[in-house]
């Protein structure tokens, strides 16, 4: 007799079950990526301030003499940006299209983690498109690429969906973290932005501001960058109740500012449409609008962080006119950036058309402080975009070093009450209702309804 041999199942290969980490070991790991994340962190900010030295100090400096007064040295502005939007197109050409924050949100959605392949592409048209003057940050880039390591951590350890996602949380957590110079702040930040009505993946919260933390010291560490407030807003008197009620007043109005701004950049969408396919095409004009743009409103080159400072401490000079026209001209500044390919954040850019705006209410109404002013609308901005009341209000708080926090809090909770049907990130949804670990897949998970 014969045995018969099942030589499909004996080919097959052998499927390992994924694996669950203990407590101790996925705080083990968080605080690897944070380590990993801050020295990633490290390296982008040198390279980035190397590039921006070149292109925007010693280059003018070396072609000055070869303007003329009939070709002034302006002219430099449009041209570097032109090239930066040339270079831009290049790299998405023949690299790939990386994703922006749209694309992160989904992949933490569902596979859980973000594909590390398209890190370089990222890190390299980030680097152009920020160099150029657009309005993006590095927020973006460093979550991608931070959290795409988390991911691939977990890959590799053959881990469970539910620990893979909170390696990307870390990663997510680690790059804002060093960012923003706030780790709380950061690592509720890349927890809140995948939702539209608050933070969901609860369980990622402690990992995740252990690697914000460890990223931020290593970065601060390496970088030498002080540790506090980033900005030197004035001081402000005691908060009393009518601080609040300007709180939730300035509130409604950021929201209705970011109304404008979304309103825009569909505009601006729908005209670059014809060329969405055109890569270098569409980004050498996006370099080029950004520029000319420029030429008009310098105060909108680049993503903001600086830039705040200028308005802070020399915006009241400009009148409540300018500040408004400053404030449209970065809205129609950020959507060029955007639609044209350059990749990077906008949170900064958000901040710095609240800053704007903020003032010019705190001269149009003397009662109302500058700080309370610029500050509430910074808030109120962002969170009506990414909303992200909770996150934006410690890292506003840090950022401004001020005693605020219940002001900003009542700005931006009024301006995600107000702004829970607009939509600008699109993939942001609730967590699915079955994700109970990794047993069933979430692309097989009923759909939701997308929220508001």
């Amino acid at each position: 007799m014969t045995a018969s041999v099942d030589f499909e199942s004996a080919t097959s290969p052998v499927e390992i079950a994924p694996r669950e980490l203990d407590y101790a070991q996925t705080m083990l790991a968080a605080a690897a990526i944070g380590i990993v994340g801050g020295i990633v962190a490290t390296t982008y900010y040198v390279v980035l301030e190397g590039f921006m030295h070149l292109v925007w100090h010693t280059l003018p400096e070396t072609l000055e003499p070869f303007f003329t007064e009939s070709f002034p040295a302006t002219n430099y502005v449009w041209i570097a940006a032109s090239v930066g939007g040339l270079l831009v197109g290049l790299t998405l050409y023949l690299m790939g299209l990386p994703g922006e924050v749209s694309f992160v949100v989904e992949k933490v959605h569902d596979p859980g983690r973000i594909d590390i392949k398209q890190s370089p592409a990222m890190v390299v048209a980030s680097l152009f498109s920020i160099v150029a003057g657009g309005s993006a940050g590095p927020e973006a880039p460093l979550v991608q690429v931070n959290g795409s390591v988390g991911g691939w951590m977990a890959q590799k350890l053959g881990l469970t969906l539910r620990t893979t996602r909170i390696f990307t949380f870390c990663g997510m957590a680690a790059a804002l973290g060093a960012f923003f110079g706030a780790p709380l702040g950061g690592a509720l930040f890349a927890l809140e932005i995948p939702h539209r009505r608050g933070l969901e993946y609860y369980e990622a919260l402690i990992p995740a501001t252990l690697a914000a933390i460890l990223s931020f010291v290593v970065f601060r560490l390496t970088t030498g960058l002080s540790i506090g407030g980033m900005y030197h807003f004035t001081s402000i008197p005691p908060l009393t109740l009518m601080n609040l009620a300007e709180g939730a007043v300035l509130g409604a109005i950021g929201a209705a500012v970011a109304a404008l701004f979304v309103l825009i950049f569909r505009a601006v969408g729908l005209l670059t449409r014809p060329l969405e396919h055109r890569t270098i095409l569409l980004a050498t004009l996006g370099g080029l609008s950004i520029g000319l743009i420029a030429l008009v409103f310098p105060q909108t080159l680049f993503f903001g962080e600086r830039e705040i400072e200028t308005i802070i401490e020399t915006g009241s000079t400009f009148g409540i006119t300018m500040l408004l026209l400053i404030g449209l001209a970065k809205m129609l500044a950020i959507s060029c950036t955007l639609h044209s390919g350059f990749r990077g954040g906008f949170i900064f850019p958000l901040f710095y058309i609240g800053a704007a705006v903020g003032l010019a209410i705190a001269l149009g109404f003397p009662q109302v402080h500058p700080t309370i002013g610029m500050v509430c609308m910074m808030a109120a901005v962002n969170v009506a975009i990414t909303k992200t009341p909770i996150s934006t209000t410690v890292i506003l708080s840090v950022l401004s070093d001020t005693a605020m926090v219940p002001v900003i809090v009542i700005a931006s909770l009024t301006s995600f009450l107000l702004t829970i049907n607009l939509n600008m990130i699109k993939t942001q949804r609730a967590r699915p209702l079955n994700d109970q670990g990794d047993r069933i897949p979430e692309s097989a998970a009923p759909q939701l309804q997308p929220q508001g």
